[in-house]
Parts: C-alpha cells; structure tokens; sequence
C-alpha cells in the first residue's frame, strides 16, 4: 500500500491538469471552424499542453518566477509557429518583418480576413499567445491556489472569445462547448478531497448544528440552481438557434483609392503613353491572353464601381463555383510588377491561388488588391481556374433574374431618351438575350471609331455624346472605355445583366504595356456564366453614320404633316351652319373656353402641388414620430440627408454619421451668410437671430450624429427622450437650411417630390 500512495498522488494531481489543457484545445477547435485545414487546432494544442506543463514543472518555484519563464518559452513556442505558418504560405522576407508585421495587424487582420481563414503569421498569432495566457492562467490558480473551479476561468473566457470572432460563420459550436463542460465537471470531481470528516472532531450537539445548516444550506442553493436553470434554460437553448452577430461588421475591410475603384478612368490616360511598360508576365500552365485587372459592377449614371468588400485572404483563395456548362482551365502565370501604380494585382480569371504576395479578395467580382499597394519588382504567382462558356449553348440561353442579379441589372435614373430608345430598337429586332448582346455589340463595333485622345468619361451626358454627338464635333469616336460602358448601359436597358471589365490584352510572355490595356463588357447567361463581348471595330473598317441606321421618330407628326381629315357627306350630314345664325349654334366661345381651360389647368396644379405637400408632411411625421425608436432615429438621419439632397448638397452612401455632420455643417454655413464658421472645432455665433439659429442648428447635427452612431453600434438602447432630441434636432437643421434659401426655393422644398422617391 505505501509503494502505491505516489501512484495515487500522481494520479489525483493529472486530472485537473489534463482538464485544462484539454478546455485551451477545445477553444482552438472552435475558433478552427473557419480556419483552412486543422493547423490551427494542433498549435493551439501545443501551446496549451506547453503553457500548463511549465506550470506544473515550475511548482516549487516562487510564484513571481513562474510567469517570466513561461513567457520566455511562450516566445520560443510562437516564433516556431510562426515561422512554419510564413514558410507554408510562402510569404515574402525575412522572420523579423514577418514577425513584425504579425504583431502590429494580427487583430484587425484576423477580424478582416476571408473564410476559410488561411493560417498565416497575423491569423496565427492572436489565437497562440490568448491560448498560452490562459493556460498560465489557469494552471497558476487551479494548481498552485488550489481554486480549481476559479482557474476554469481563462479557458473559458478564451472558448466564449473564439466563439464571438467565429460568429454566424460555421455552426454552433454544440460540440466543443459540451466537451468544455464535461471536462470541467471531471476536473472537479477529481479534485475533490478525501479524508477524515472534519466535523468529526466536534462536540455532537455543535456538529449535529453545524450539519443541519450545511443541508439547508445546500438544499437553497440546489433551488435556486434549478430555478434558474427552469428559467434561463428555455432562453438559453433558444439561442442556439440566433444567428450571433459578427464582430467582422465592427472593423474596416481594407480600402483602395478612387483609380482603383474606377480603373476604368485610366484607360485614356494609358491610350496616350502604349509604351510604358505596367508588368512583365510568363506563363507557366495554360494559355490566354487576357488578363483582368478589376470587374465594375456598379453604376450611378456618373461613375462605374467595383463596388467590393475586399477581404485579407492567404495564399489559397475561396472556391467560386464555375458554370455548369463551363469547361475549366487551369492558367498559372507569375507576373512582375513595374510600372503599374495602385493596389489592383491583374491576374487571369478567376485567381484560386496567389503566393508572393499578401493579397485581398472580393468573391463577388474576383478582383484582387494588394493593401500594401504595388511596388517596382514585386513578383508574385497566380494560379487561375479559366471559364471557357460553352459557345453553342449561347444561341438558346437565357438570362437570370431576381435579388441574386439585381445589382448587374441596375440602370440608375436619368438614362437619356435617345439611349433607352436605341436599346428598345436593338430589342424589338431580337429577341434572345444572346441575339441582343450580339446586336448591340454589333452596332457599336460598325458605327463608331476608335481612338487613343479621346477624352475619358462615361457619364450618361459622355456616353449620349458618343453615340449620337456630330462626327465632326467629336462624337461618334472614343477609347474602348467608351465602348464597353455604352454596351454595358445599352445591355442594361435591353434587360440584359452586364458588367464591365478592364484589364490587358497580354500578347503572350514579356512585358504588358499600357497600349495592351482596355476594357471589355459581359453579360451573364444561365448555365453559361459570364460570356465576354468585343465591341470594338476591325482596324480597316470605315465606320457608318449613326444617322443612316437611327432615325428616332418623335412620338406625334408635327402639325404641318398630319393629313387632312377626310369626310365623306353622308344623307344624315347636317347642313353647315349659316354666317347669321353662326354664334348661336356654335355655343361657348373661344376665349371662354380657353379661360377654362386654363382654370382647370391651376386647379389641377395646385390640387397636385397640395397632394405633394400631403405626403411630405406624412413622411415627416412617419419617420419622427411611429415607429420603434432605432427607426425613428434613422428616419430623422434621413429627413437630415434629404434636405442635404434638396439644396443640392447631397452626401455620398459611404460616409460616416461623423463626416456627413461636418457635410452638413459645410453646407449651412455656405448657403447662409449668417451661419456660424468652426474654429478650433468651436461654431462662433454670427450676428443676429439668424446667427443663433444657426448655432442651434450646427449643435443640432452633432447631437443627431452621436445618436445615430449610438442606434449603429449600440440598437435598443436609446430613450423616449433621446428619441425626442433626434427629431427636434432634425427639425432645427431642415428648417435652418430651409430658411437659407430664397423665397421661391423656400415655396418649392415643401413639395418637391425628391424625399417620396429617392432610394434608401
């Protein structure tokens, strides 16, 4: 018996141990949900199993001495792990950089990074250090302070951690969290003393007392466990079934300048200079040539956008499933950067794969950026799976429709009508979708010119000029920016999804110059995917006159035209009437029936004007006063961007509460000369009643924002009164602005119809 008491020491001292190991894996295993492949989940493991067995190794060491070793192999640990993860991604430079660059982003990078999460030095770190410091943690409490229940603590604050950063992003992690319970309870069921009852060594009356208090005692807090579990639990196991709210909402993807959101606008500027040398490319695998730079998906009638979420991603990119009827190739090119400015990386589509290079990726449009942004001798390898659209499938395909396509088949308001009728005119004569997009690229490709100086711009006024403007006044000729918009418009119109494309046209390996560059457009079939189209004419053709082919007739003859109405004299004609009796039997005359006429026109306008008038005072008084207190808040943000809009200072979507404030305030101090003017952050009175109504109003738009930045990050938690302050803030600003204009302004704003109308 006494040569088996250390065994059983031994064995009563591994449970707990064991229990919070096996809890710090159990948070890796959750967080790995959205991680690539199970590397993360043996890391963790490791600096888990290290963290509580220096701990236990370091037991007859001062307590103060314990954590700056256990850091110091937390150190060794992580810089090993970290290495691996760099090698396996093949990441550019040297361990320092890596490591540096690691620890400076690992949190927002973790937060930003594209599911499946690749693990990579800055996706690594994060998890490694919080699973190492929570097993410290808890091994020094658990082990050393004997308060095993307390030094559960950590790891469960690390697996509560992992599974806020996973969010709605994988299922609910049942599994673990039931592994992390069960080994808690065997923790403690292990740790539990035996031995000699130390009430035993009490008198009978004071230990039968100090019993009876112990069972009530127990029995009240096993009530109160069950009560709260009988009320909690339905609660509780509901849930399981909400989806959780993702932490990736509260950091910033990475951002691209306005030449990266619109390389299209770069297309004239390269046309002028077709000898600078952007990139060099080879190809190793596969063939083509061309290459994409950036899909622009979004129009306003002003500018094509990306319109992207860029996401950190690592070396392996997330799988885009291909068409059905699409033959795949696989195209690998490694490509070196010269000349060509910004954060676009040009690759074939789609780029499943890129090494050399920390990138970020948009799924939606495939567009890859460097955040770092492109430099002289970067050089990085881009594996892609290539689409090659089955051709004999197009003739009979269709187009989608619905939610799912809606963003390509967006035609902003304000198309001009000569563009919505040459549409309708290249619809009506074909009916498929394909016949469509074939006639459209067509006409283009016969009817306009190509050259290298013309202007760029593809605003709705650009484009209505290029396509119908006089050929000797510029018009009719334009870059293949002008091209791929008007077809991408003109397709819109004719109900097909379109997009524009703009990248090179690489005439194989070597350099790619900026004379290689153009653009592109493509619409989307069922089944087919994505099918390019050329626009854009033969070198040697002569292009025809827009006028031979497009003769928009207006919509009436004009009066001279119109034929004679003919009457033919029938027995129950009735005589003419005779010049004497003419004004009896002619009834109301001329100037009375214009009179009328004109009478009924202003009843008319003013039962409209009155109607309009109707409807805003009911869209006001919707938005600030029914409704939840989040949507009456909104709606008075809204009243606030609508009179922006309505004195013709709108703001941009993309904008912070914060930065369409100072928009707001901007706009009041131009449009009044009595507004205050900021100092020092500080709105000074000007003189008079106006100037303190416009300090009332300038507080005004402050209060409104941090209101609404409160609605943002914090929903549910504003007040009746805060509520209150909202609408009276929105009030003061709209009538401030409103007052600023002139008197007619001032009459028309109270039924201008913009607010019935605009989209939110």
């Amino acid at each position: 018996m006494g040569r088996g008491a250390p065994v059983v020491r031994l064995l009563r001292a591994v449970p707990v141990p064991a229990a919070l190991v096996g809890m710090v894996v159990l948070a890796g295993v959750t967080l790995d949900r959205v991680y690539a492949g199970s590397l993360l989940t043996a890391l963790v493991a490791g600096a888990a199993l290290g963290s509580v067995l220096v701990s236990v190794a370091a037991r007859r060491l001062p307590s103060w001495l314990v954590a700056p070793v256990s850091v110091l192999v937390m150190a060794g640990w992580t810089a090993w792990c970290l290495r691996l993860t760099a090698d396996r991604a093949g990441l550019p430079g040297g361990f320092a950089q890596v490591a540096a660059d690691a620890a400076g982003n690992g949190i927002p990078r973790l937060l930003t990074a594209m599911i499946p999460v690749e693990p990579t030095p800055d996706t690594v770190l994060v998890p490694l250090v919080g699973a190492w410091l929570a097993g410290l943690a808890g091994a020094e409490v658990a082990l050393r302070a004997g308060r095993v229940l307390l030094g559960y603590l950590p790891p469960v604050l690390l697996h509560i951690g992992a599974v806020y950063v996973v969010g709605p992003n994988a299922e609910p992690a049942i599994g673990p969290t039931v592994a992390l319970v069960v080994l808690a309870g065997l923790g403690l069921a292990a740790s539990a003393r035996r031995g000699d009852d130390p009430l035993d060594t009490l008198a009978p009356a004071v230990r039968s007392r100090v019993r009876a208090r112990l069972a009530v005692a127990s029995a009240a807090g096993t009530a109160v466990v069950v009560a709260a579990a009988t009320l909690l639990g339905p609660a509780v196991a509901a849930l399981v079934e909400v989806r959780p709210v993702d932490p990736r909402r509260y950091v910033e993807p990475p951002q691209v300048e306005t030449l990266d959101e619109n390389p299209l606008i770069r297309i004239s500027g390269w046309a002028l200079r077709p000898d600078q040398q952007l990139f060099q490319v080879r190809t190793e695998a596969g063939g083509g040539n061309r290459i994409r730079l950036a899909v622009l998906s979004d129009y306003d009638g002003v500018t094509w956008r990306v319109g992207a979420t860029y996401r950190n991603a690592g070396r392996i990119l997330p799988t885009v499933q291909p068409a059905t009827y699409a033959t795949v190739e696989t195209v690998r090119q490694e490509i070196t950067v010269d000349e060509l400015s910004g954060r676009l990386l040009p690759a074939v589509a789609t780029p499943r794969e890129v090494t050399g290079a920390r990138v970020a990726y948009d799924p939606g449009t495939g567009t890859l950026i460097r955040p770092d942004g492109l430099s002289p001798g970067l050089r990085y390898t881009v594996i892609s799976a290539r689409e090659r659209p089955d051709a004999n499938l197009l003739a009979t395909a269709n187009t989608p429709v619905g939610d799912e396509v809606a963003r390509v088949l967006h035609v902003p308001d304000g198309a001009p009508d000569q563009l919505r009728r040459l549409a309708a005119q290249l619809a009506e004569e074909n009916g498929a979708p394909y016949a469509r997009a074939a006639a459209i690229e067509q006409w283009l490709a016969e009817h306009y010119r190509l050259v290298a100086d013309a202007p760029s711009g593809h605003a709705y006024p650009n484009l209505a000029f290029f396509l119908f403007g006089p050929r000797n006044g510029g018009g009719q000729r334009g870059t293949s920016e002008q091209f791929a918009a008007s077809f991408a418009v003109l397709g819109r119109l004719a109900g097909l999804p379109t997009r524009v494309v703009v990248g090179f046209a690489a005439p194989g390996d070597g350099p790619v110059r900026a004379g290689d560059a153009y653009a592109w457009p493509e619409v989307l079939f069922d089944g087919v995917g994505w099918v390019p189209f050329d626009p854009l004419p033969r070198p040697d053709d002569e292009p025809r006159p827009v006028e031979e082919d497009f003769r928009p007739q207006p919509e009436k003859p004009p009066p001279s035209e119109q034929p004679e109405p003919t009457v033919e004299p029938s027995a129950s004609s009735a005589p003419p009437a005779s010049a004497e009796g003419g004004d009896d039997q002619a009834g109301l005359s001329t100037p009375m029936l214009a009179a009328g006429a004109t009478a009924g026109f202003l009843l008319l306008v003013v039962a409209a004007l009155a109607t309009l008038a109707g409807l805003r005072r009911a869209l006001t008084r919707n938005r600030l006063h029914r409704g939840p207190a989040d949507l009456r808040v909104a709606g008075a943000w809204r009243e606030l961007t609508d009179a922006l809009r309505l004195a013709g200072r709108p703001v941009p979507t993309d904008l912070s509460a914060t930065e369409v404030a100072d928009a707001a305030r901007r706009a009041l101090s131009a449009a009044s000369p009595a507004a205050p003017s900021e100092v020092a952050g500080s709105p000074v009175a000007g003189a008079g009643p106006a100037g303190h109504q416009s300090v009332a109003a300038y507080r005004a738009v402050d209060d409104l924002a941090r209101l609404v930045n409160q609605v943002g990050f914090a929903p549910g938690q504003v007040t009746d009164a805060q509520v209150d302050a909202a609408a009276d803030a929105a009030t003061r600003y709209t009538g401030a602005l409103r007052a600023a204009r002139s008197r007619w302004r001032r009459l028309l704003w109270s039924v201008h119809p913009g607010p019935l109308r605009w989209r939110r």
